[in-house]
């Protein structure tokens, strides 16, 4: 994903003072910090909202009650569970003023209260160890064993009954650090394909010299600080102090360029439908279904995001009323608690739009009524206003943050794009790509790219969103957007004009226009960003030739056959291998974000070469398999702590801590990743209707290139016959061009297919499996 960039090239300077040979002050103090920010958290966590109920999952609040019933049920037939624990606690009652059958219910209710707890604590504890069970990821599909059979069962009898959004948070366990020997063994055989002899000796000297000195003295602190915070990459703490830990700072808010195309990335309407032409009613159903959401949130009515098992949903917790805020050396992510207001761009103007009226959501057509009056607007914006989002898309620079508060402490960001975009013309594809580049970087100026996400609701009713990447990964805003695009459509609708459904209280207050002071300079920011979004060189296709339907038959991984498809796509193009990174989530871990999977193999480069070189293809099926097979393990163990990019990234923040230089992590985080790529799976498949209504089809998003002579890619499969594709590049590398890779993409598919199942009749040459495409309405 697009975290691919910074990680790539980020770098920063720490001088501890006071450093022995043994220990660093600096290094150590940062682990304590990180732990203190852990702890506080979960302090946090228990006085807001609905966490006495989350606190005491997996048990309920109720239970108690049962408890001390019971006990005192005991009491009455004169036995005494306690063991003579209730007595000792009568014995030591500070209250003598009462009776003797008083203080016993009330040594009984204490010593059930005690019990309660303890058992509360065990079924944690006993969870805990379940949910560290990740075995059953690796059992061939299928074939569950019987350990696996045993500890589903367990599973569900210690989960409890209807778990809220943050029920499991306290029973995750915490990300394991791999061993450094592990570690190295992995780089080393994922570096192979891409070194010759001479390079791959040497890298294995720089390894084996690293493995055997200074990497055992780095593994120690990052073992301490797995020991002490809850995640040794992450272990961030939000909401009141604002404090960021190592993936968030290092990764994301020391970096100095921009975040605009670096570092955002975007999510795409429906394809084949717009649901009203009209702006303002769009953006009123829209926004209305924002809110709803952000209400479950508070109340943690979503349901936990699982796979077999639950994720972490910390990342939740910043979806709304956050941004990120300038800063000298470094930026930081704020987070309010509540807004009450979203603020609205519009030709150069800033508004604040109240979306509660005494305390009462507004309903989608006051929302409509009050986009209306923004777009009837025809006061001139202040000078230097009409292009001060351009600060937040060049270099990064802390300027008039007084001027901003309104902005930052927003619900979330909309503009009213005066553009219109859509699939539907005389060239869908260039029509898609405009799309995207609008989506992600629009003029450089009409997005707030500081903002936790933006709303783009074009003039015809299109809309898009797009997302600053620091304070959560692509599936968490993914979740919000599909939520938001169902409810505004088979929910929410809109009457036969087109308008929101509902009345109007027109003595609604106006939008309020904000008002500036503007000084400092913008056309340099402002520049740098256009020189950059004009670089951008972006292809965006559903491929809907044939989906995961037929690759399925053909038993293999869908995932797994896009990046074989990806891997031989690229060395058609460049006629070499390269550096792939694929993100994979750790989310089964608390305070889990994401990891790397090395999807360019030993087992994928000999199949490319295989098939290129003309094997049989008995032989290239073979060696596909093989490769298909060792990804799918790449990502298992990505999955499940067994990566090696963040491990080897905490090891470099460590020796920057200590003060001493790794030639080996140098050059490790200093290697460019060529080819970049992410799927965005459907997570809410419930809400969207794909066999009766497959007309409302996301494209779903994409992000910006991340080497300057490399590639991006994003894709998503979409039911069992459509595949969108996201290709960017850059204009200034003359060796990268997206259409030209998308068309490799495109035969790279049809080849694979075709190898895997000759006999197997592709749809190619005909509209099996397509959705019928209907005119935007």
């Amino acid at each position: 994903m697009a975290e691919a960039h910074q990680a790539v090239a980020f770098q920063f300077t720490v001088t501890p003072e006071g450093i022995d040979l043994q220990l660093s002050h600096q290094a150590l103090s940062e682990i304590y910090l990180s732990g203190v920010r852990s702890w506080k958290k979960r302090i946090i966590r228990i006085k807001v909202g609905n966490n006495v109920i989350s606190g005491v999952y997996p048990a309920s609040p109720s239970s108690w009650l049962f408890v001390v019933i019971a006990i005192l049920a005991t009491m009455y037939t004169r036995s005494d569970p306690s063991m003579g624990l209730i007595a000792k606690i009568q014995e030591h009652l500070p209250v003598s003023q009462m009776s003797t059958q008083c203080q016993a219910v009330v040594s009984a209710v204490l010593f059930s209260t005690m019990l309660w707890l303890m058992l509360i604590f065990t079924m944690r504890l006993c969870l805990k160890q379940l949910l560290s069970y990740h075995r059953w990821m690796f059992e061939q599909h299928g074939k569950m064993s019987t350990t696996t059979k045993i500890w589903v069962a367990l599973v569900r009898i210690f989960s409890g009954r209807k778990p809220l959004l943050y029920s499991y948070q306290g029973s995750l366990p915490n990300l394991p650090v791999p061993a450094i020997k592990d570690t190295v063994k992995r780089y080393l055989e994922s570096v192979r394909p891409l070194m010759n002899d001479a390079e791959y000796k040497r890298m294995t000297n720089l390894a084996t010299e690293f493995e055997s000195s200074l990497g055992n003295r780095l593994q120690w602190y990052l073992k301490l600080k797995s020991l002490w915070a809850s995640n040794y990459v992450i272990s961030r703490f939000s909401f009141v102090f604002q404090v960021s830990d190592w993936w968030e700072e290092y990764v994301y808010l020391r970096g100095r360029g921009p975040i605009m195309v670096n570092s955002n990335y975007y999510g795409m309407d429906f394809l084949y439908v717009t649901p009203t032409p009209i702006q303002a009613a769009r953006a009123g159903n829209c926004i209305h279904a924002f809110f709803l959401y952000r209400r479950k949130l508070n109340k943690e009515e979503l349901k936990p995001v699982s796979t077999v098992i639950p994720l972490c949903a910390a990342q939740c917790e910043r979806i709304f009323n956050t941004a990120r805020i300038p800063g000298e050396e470094t930026d930081t992510v704020q987070h309010w608690q509540d807004s009450d207001y979203i603020v609205v761009y519009h030709r150069g103007r800033y508004f604040r739009l109240r979306v509660y009226q005494a305390g009462r959501l507004l309903s989608p057509r006051e929302i409509e009524f009050q986009i209306q009056r923004i777009l009837d607007d025809t006061t001139p914006p202040s000078q230097g206003e009409a292009k001060l989002g351009a600060l937040t898309a060049g270099d990064s620079s802390g300027v008039n943050k007084r001027s901003l508060d309104c902005i930052e402490r927003a619900a979330f960001f909309v503009t009213l794009d005066d553009e219109e975009h859509s699939m539907m013309g005389e060239d869908s594809a260039e029509c898609l790509d405009r799309y995207a580049k609008s989506l992600l970087h629009g003029k450089c100026y009409d997005r707030w790219f500081d903002k936790s996400f933006s709303v783009v609701y074009y003039k015809n009713g299109k809309s898009g969103i797009n997302a600053e990447h620091s304070w959560a990964d692509a599936p968490v805003v993914a979740h919000v957007w599909e939520y938001t695009l169902a409810v505004d459509s088979f929910q929410l609708g809109y009457n036969e004009e087109g308008h929101c459904k509902g009345e109007v209280d027109s003595s609604l207050p106006r939008p309020q226009k904000l008002s500036w002071e503007i000084t400092p300079e913008i056309s340099q920011s402002l520049a740098v960003a256009q020189a950059l979004a004009d670089d951008v060189d972006f292809h965006v296709f559903s491929f809907r030739d044939f989906g995961k339907g037929k690759i399925k038959k053909c038993r293999v991984s869908p995932d797994g056959f896009i990046q074989m498809a990806l891997q031989l796509a690229y060395y058609r193009n460049r006629g070499t291998f390269c550096l792939t990174y694929e993100a994979s989530m750790t989310r089964l871990f608390r305070e889990g974000r994401t990891e790397t999977v090395r999807s360019c193999t030993n087992e994928s480069s000999a199949f490319v070469q295989a098939l290129e070189g003309g094997e049989p293809a008995d032989v290239c099926r073979r060696l596909f398999r093989a490769a298909s097979e060792k990804h799918q393990h790449l990502y298992r163990m990505a999955m499940t702590g067994g990566g090696i990019d963040r491990h080897l990234f905490c090891l470099y923040v460590v020796s920057k801590y200590l003060g001493v230089d790794s030639p080996f992590l140098n050059e490790v985080l200093s290697e460019p990743w060529r080819l970049s790529t992410s799927q965005t799976p459907v997570q809410q498949v419930e809400l969207f209707d794909m066999v009766n209504h497959s007309e409302y089809i996301s494209c779903g998003g994409g992000f910006g290139p991340v080497a300057d002579d490399g590639y991006g890619v994003s894709y998503m499969f979409l039911g069992e016959n459509i595949i969108n594709l996201h290709i960017s590049c850059k204009h200034s590398c003359p060796e990268t061009d997206a259409h030209k890779f998308g068309g490799q993409i495109r035969k790279a598919l049809h080849d694979l297919l075709k190898l895997l199942s000759p006999n197997l009749k592709e749809s190619n040459k005909t509209d099996e499996g397509r959705p019928e495409v209907k005119k935007d309405k």
